[in-house]
């Protein structure tokens, strides 16, 4: 590491913790005046969304929050530690009390220190000096004031700023790219998924027609139950849920013993179906279809569930009944049809999990890449822009991420 000066944070900038919260009171909030900056600006870095705004007369009273451009402020609780420059222009205003404002002075890019207090040096250092167990809290400027970072000369600080600007927006582009292609094999996925279901050549039946019986369960048992598998109770019982597949716990009497289809009707997991080959009982209300197997297979039926535009709408369902869905339309090619078009999507399934695993991973990598680049330049080990390929496996950054792409 490069012997740079090292200075506690308050001596390159100052510091000022947002009002207490009972100085900004709703009942003095106006349709229109000087802003109130959150922590959503710090969060997603943007200040143009503005909820809340004051008089002058309040923003007077209130100067010492002013923000100005080239300001830092740094959210404080929950989501904490997130970072943002103000930009010029911004609609004149004041920080409210869960964001902390940071002025930096003329020894110190607010950039550079930006990009340090995102590094994993700095974050570690706020968790460690935080407060609160479920909501944590920055601890207090005192505390803040006396963390030490690096600080080189202003001009190896622009060069770093540089540096890591040119392979941020290489890693942003990367990143990109690896999102657009997940969702494109995402879309086809889906695509084909939705033209296979609404084939107009094939003749429909009305989904209680390709099943024997609909039903949904009833109450858990009381006495004859088990929440584990024992001698006596050996038989499933499966509930509204996606977890564990909604292994509820056992019991000794079975109502379904023929292969089947389950669908959750009620709560967070509302429309998730499941194939069940075992015999099991149901129960609060969660929907039995037991398939004809001579005019429909089960896991063409499956596909054809998940895929009604019930269970399709985005919208939340509160819950699902048997009403609801006995009357829909299912296209039915012929048995055989039916089993190439499950061969077909199964095939398809795996290759966009594939797919999803590769590109998922890609982003993984990029994220690691840019704290690497972080950590690395605040340990002094970007000498130069060809100096930087020792970040990189001997490659440069943009080589590195290409791989990545």
């Amino acid at each position: 590491m490069i012997n740079w000066e090292r200075r506690k944070l308050g001596d390159v900038c100052g510091f000022v913790r947002g009002p207490f919260g009972g100085s900004l009171k709703k009942n003095i909030f106006k349709p229109d005046g000087y802003a109130v900056y959150e922590q959503q600006h710090a969060i997603y870095n943007q200040f143009d969304d503005v909820r809340y705004f004051i008089d002058e007369k309040k923003f007077n009273e209130m100067t010492r929050f002013e923000l100005n451009p080239g300001d830092l402020i740094m959210s404080c609780s929950g989501t904490m530690g997130k970072i943002a420059i103000v930009p010029e222009n911004i609609k004149r205003g004041i920080i409210n009390q869960a964001l902390l404002k940071l002025a930096p002075s003329k020894k110190i890019s607010n950039v550079f220190l930006q990009l340090w207090m995102q590094s994993q040096s700095f974050q570690d250092s706020l968790k460690e000096y935080s407060q609160g167990a479920a909501i944590q809290n920055v601890a207090s400027v005192a505390i803040l004031k006396n963390i030490e970072m690096p600080l080189p000369t202003l001009a190896e600080q622009l060069r770093i700023v540089a540096i890591l600007d040119e392979a941020f927006d290489a890693i942003a582009k990367a990143k990109a790219n690896a999102e657009q292609n997940l969702k494109n094999a995402r879309e086809l996925f889906e695509s084909y998924l939705q033209n296979v279901f609404v084939n107009g050549v094939w003749e429909t039946k009305k989904i209680y027609e390709v099943c024997e019986e609909m039903f949904a369960g009833g109450d858990a048992p009381k006495d004859n139950f088990s929440s584990e598998m024992n001698s006596e109770y050996q038989v499933p019982i499966y509930a509204n849920a996606v977890k564990n597949k909604g292994l509820y716990g056992f019991t000794d009497t079975a109502r379904v013993t023929k292969p089947s289809i389950t669908i959750a009707a009620r709560g967070s997991g509302t429309g998730h179906t499941e194939i069940r080959f075992d015999q099991y009982l149901p129960i609060v209300r969660l929907i039995v279809l037991i398939p004809n197997l001579n005019l429909i297979n089960l896991e063409f039926l499956k596909h054809s569930i998940d895929n009604l535009t019930i269970l399709r709408s985005g919208s939340a369902i509160p819950q699902l009944t048997i009403p609801m869905i006995k009357e829909y339309n299912l296209a039915l090619p012929s048995l055989k049809e039916q089993k190439e078009i499950v061969f077909k999507l199964e095939k398809l399934k795996d290759e966009k999990e594939r797919l999803d695993r590769i590109y998922n991973t890609k982003i993984e990598r990029l994220e690691e890449l840019k704290k690497s680049l972080l950590q690395k330049a605040f340990n002094g080990e970007l000498k130069s822009p060809e100096g930087a390929q020792s970040i990189c496996d001997g490659h440069s950054p943009s080589d590195k991420i290409a791989t990545l792409a």
